[in-house]
């Protein structure tokens, strides 16, 4: 379980996060959904522990984020954030080496399931191939929250459908969390158990996946579309 408990959060004159609360249930996959620019980005951070709120309070399994959760905290950020000057191999190894629940026979798996060579290295490759490194690399570890910040963003199709082969095959039913941010939600729709629509640092909207498109009669997409129009955004 994840709590955020009135949580605020201000860049400058930007506020990212305002009085937030909401819980993110454990053993589901969880679609973070919002514009650009709504929070999303900054809500992943606070839970990896790179930020911290300026008030207000998040738990995670009723502790503060911090050195000790991340060992159980796997985060893909939307940027690029692999030293450039390496190979896969090496950047596998700098992994290793940070985190205790590294499983090298999910590497092994999974480089082959993503086509990529270890000798690789990141800057002769492609964005589409360093998306997959990325995800290559947060999937190795057997991290009991995932969290995905725009993982679909400004790839290719066939990618695309590669990275969500690579959600749905890892995924431990029931013991794992996956939070995906993303404005892609056509593409994840049918992962996710859990939605919420967030908007200028607010929760506007949030249930199982399920039931909300039930009771409101339109799908996910069409239901983001309909609540931002009504919020102006």
């Amino acid at each position: 379980m994840i709590e955020f408990k009135g949580v605020s959060k201000q860049f400058g004159s930007t506020k990212a996060l305002d009085n937030i609360s909401v819980n993110y249930s454990r053993g589901k996959i969880i679609g973070l959904f919002g514009p650009n620019g709504s929070g999303k980005s900054t809500t992943l951070k606070m839970i990896a522990s790179l930020n911290k709120p300026d008030s207000g309070e998040i738990l995670i399994f009723g502790r503060k984020p911090s050195k000790e959760t991340r060992e159980i905290v796997s985060y893909l950020p939307e940027i690029d954030y692999i030293y450039p000057w390496m190979t896969i191999k090496e950047a596998a190894n700098f992994m290793r080496g940070f985190y205790g629940d590294w499983d090298e026979g999910k590497y092994k798996e999974l480089i082959e399931f993503l086509k990529l060579e270890p000798d690789m290295v990141i800057k002769k490759i492609s964005k589409g191939m360093r998306a997959k490194v990325k995800l290559l690399l947060c999937f190795s570890r057997n991290a009991e929250i995932v969290l995905l910040d725009e993982p679909l963003s400004g790839i290719d199709i066939l990618t695309r459908d590669k990275i969500i082969e690579t959600i749905i095959r890892d995924y431990r039913v029931g013991e794992q969390t996956i939070i995906i941010s993303t404005h892609e939600i056509q593409e994840i729709e049918s992962l996710v158990d859990d939605a919420v629509f967030i908007g200028r640092g607010q929760v506007i909207l949030q249930g199982e996946a399920e039931k909300l498109r039930n009771e409101n009669g339109l799908s996910l997409v069409e239901l983001m579309k309909e609540v931002y129009r009504n919020e102006n955004f």
